[in-house]
């Protein structure tokens, strides 16, 4: 049975067009009751009222029916909703599809990236217009039209606040994640040279200590097979620091889950929703997460059985890798603790949570929550 929160998750993957449909056929069939004509936004009194008929229904759906592209098209939106409005009003209709002007306004003030002031401007002349014709119909004082004006103007007023909230909370989210992107180079940096100081180090020391055991063959076999070892180590943590900086070198993360199972772990991937392919971002983060998890669980926990499972929703992403604790280790336990300390940092710059740990029934469990940038 489906769930409340996957028929939320499926609605949103919907194109928007689809989304906002609902809305204006219920105030399109609200328009066209009977009994509520003359009952919806009125500006002044025409004498006589123009009988409800085929026209009116036509003006109701230039009116109301454009609601469903106002996030795609709000020009067009704002534009056809304006002469829809002027035929009820002039015909005297007064319906309740007069509300889609309100709509349609603020829908303009958020979703409008072009032509603002143009836009204002257009607008404030066609309603200027509709307000001077209706004068000469009907008796519109100076005060309706004030008022007519500063209720226009407080839609798009609340538009557009709108839209500059969501654009401020994208510019925050965009520096959150180059500040974790600049910290998380500045960490590999150093790791990178812990690394090659570390590994050099010991191979030239074992290398020199080499030259001394000439004279015992199986001492220079162990030194000759420590350098070996330390060189390949030495490969390893390279490779590893390497995919850090471009997660691309080490691909995406199916390809990232069958190189772990090629390499003995039995994992189990499980992917809800669609990435919202934040460049640089959300989903660098989920990589980063998984890979470090997956080396965890290849170090000490090898042979277990491995589970990773990514939720991708509208605002925000859910990691989970867990192992079962049934594999051996390869390692010390414990280790430096850097990786996940670096993951708690980066994934927290970015708003989110993240949590590290050992299970009761055994095993280890790695969760993120991973905040992603909002859609204008």
């Amino acid at each position: 049975m489906i769930s409340v929160a996957e028929l939320r998750e499926r609605w949103r993957r919907l194109d928007v067009t689809v989304q906002d449909l609902p809305l204006a056929l219920l105030i399109t069939a609200l328009a066209l009751v009977p009994a509520w004509h003359r009952h919806g936004t009125q500006l002044a009194d025409l004498v006589p009222a123009r009988p409800f008929d085929g026209w009116g229904v036509l003006a109701i759906a230039v009116e109301c029916l454009p609601l469903a592209i106002r996030r795609k098209q709000p020009i067009t939106t704002l534009a056809l909703v304006s002469i829809g409005f002027a035929a009820d009003q002039l015909c005297g209709w007064n319906t309740l599809g007069g509300t889609a002007l309100s709509v349609a306004l603020i829908s303009a003030g958020i979703h409008l990236a072009h032509h603002r002031r143009e836009t204002v401007i257009a607008a404030s002349a066609g309603f200027f217009a509709l307000a001077a014709v209706l004068a000469r119909l009907g008796q519109l004082g100076i005060d309706v039209v004030v008022l007519f004006y500063a209720v226009l103007a407080s839609m798009w007023a609340v538009g557009a606040g709108m839209r500059r909230n969501q654009l401020a909370e994208m510019e925050y989210r965009r520096h959150a994640e180059e500040t974790a992107r600049a910290a998380e180079r500045t960490r590999i940096a150093r790791e990178l040279h812990d690394v090659v100081t570390h590994h050099v180090t010991a191979m030239v020391v074992q290398a020199e200590a080499a030259r001394y055991l000439t004279a015992a063959p199986e001492r220079l076999d162990e030194a000759l097979t420590a350098v070996s070892d330390t060189g390949r180590h030495a490969i390893t943590d390279l490779r590893h620091l390497l995919d850090l900086l471009n997660p691309a070198h080490g691909g995406e993360l199916r390809v990232l889950v069958e190189q772990t199972r090629r390499a003995g772990q039995p994992v189990e991937l499980v992917e809800q929703g669609s990435s919202p392919g934040t460049p640089g971002g959300a989903d660098a983060t989920v990589y980063r997460v998984a890979q470090e998890a997956l080396t965890n669980a290849l170090k000490y926990d090898h042979g277990a059985r491995t589970s990773v499972t990514v939720r991708y929703r509208a605002r925000e992403i859910e990691v989970r890798i867990s192992t079962d604790g049934s594999g051996s280790g390869t390692a010390s336990p414990g280790g430096s603790g850097r990786g996940l300390a670096g993951l708690r940092e980066r994934v927290g710059t970015l708003g989110g949570d993240f949590t590290a740990g050992p299970q009761a029934e055994g095993g280890f469990l790695v969760t993120a929550r991973i905040p992603v940038g909002v859609s204008s």
